[in-house]
């Protein structure tokens, strides 16, 4: 009898290690991103269902700290600096912990996104920002809890959370006029150092115009306050190639000692190499 009782067990022991089956899970994660303006708003969190209960008040009782959700904590993520309801909130990800209320609800903005459920110890250190909503009663019921970006607009959004017969939405702002105003005014200004560097060092590797490529390291180098060791070879490089000789030369030095001070030993080896080619003393 006891060996066959340790044959059974041993069986659903091998049965337990080996199950493949998968099955639903109560709560189904979701994943949302919505571009509000130039901001990437994603929304991460799982949906459990009323089946039949009552939510607010009961199941996810009033005035205490609730998840938003079910399973981990859900999580929303800005690609850029938002206000929320008129609240600065640095880009990155933030866990959204809530206590519904039955007339306001407070939403906190909690920097540790790594929670299964409420942190066991709130840090209030931790919350980037905490607004209070008033929540909406809605005709239509939704059976899942929700979190969604609706009433999207160029300079912002509202983030809603909805379950059963409640909406609460969260206005937030992004900054999408400062982004293209300074887009605009960096266009309209020019182009900068970086873009005459990129050119000229592109001119001189594909054999285009190296008087081009050369006036416009020049224009790369007068708006550089301290030329970077592998800039002023490119410069070097471009001079040599255009007949300069003397100025290749002045730059090839110039790279060579920021490169001995970086203890960079290629760039100095190349230097070497091309001042002894050109002939330096």
């Amino acid at each position: 009898m006891k060996r066959t009782l340790f044959l059974f067990l041993a069986l659903c022991a091998g049965f337990a290690v080996n199950a493949q089956i998968t099955t639903p899970q109560a709560s189904p994660a979701a994943k949302v991103t919505q571009v509000v303006g130039l901001t990437d708003v994603t929304l991460e969190y799982s949906r459990p269902a009323m089946r039949g209960r009552t939510v607010f008040g009961d199941l996810v009782p009033f005035d205490k700290m609730w998840r938003t959700g079910a399973n981990k904590n859900s999580i929303v993520t800005f690609s850029n600096n938002v206000k929320v309801a008129g609240k600065e909130l640095k880009a990155g990800s933030y866990a959204i912990f809530t206590v519904p209320g039955e007339a306001v609800w407070e939403v906190n903005f909690y920097t540790n996104t790594e929670n299964w459920g409420t942190p066991e110890s709130w840090d209030a250190s931790k919350v980037a920002a905490v607004v209070k909503i008033n929540p909406t009663t809605t005709a239509d019921k939704a059976e899942s809890f929700t979190l969604a970006i609706n009433h999207i607009s160029d300079n912002g959004a509202h983030l809603e959370i909805s379950w059963d017969t409640t909406k609460v939405a969260i206005p937030f702002e992004v900054p999408t006029d400062a982004t293209v105003m300074e887009g605009i005014s960096k266009v309209m200004a020019g182009p900068g150092a970086g873009d005459y560097y990129a050119s000229a060092v592109y001119y001189l590797n594909s054999g285009k115009d190296i008087k081009q490529a050369k006036e416009w390291m020049d224009k790369a180098m007068s708006m550089t306050e301290k030329p970077a060791f592998w800039q002023l070879r490119q410069q070097s490089l471009i001079y040599a190639k255009a007949g300069d000789k003397k100025g290749a030369i002045e730059a090839a030095k110039k790279s060579l000692a920021a490169a001995e001070i970086a203890k960079n030993m290629d760039y100095v080896k190349m230097n070497k190499d091309s001042l002894k080619e050109w002939g330096a003393k």
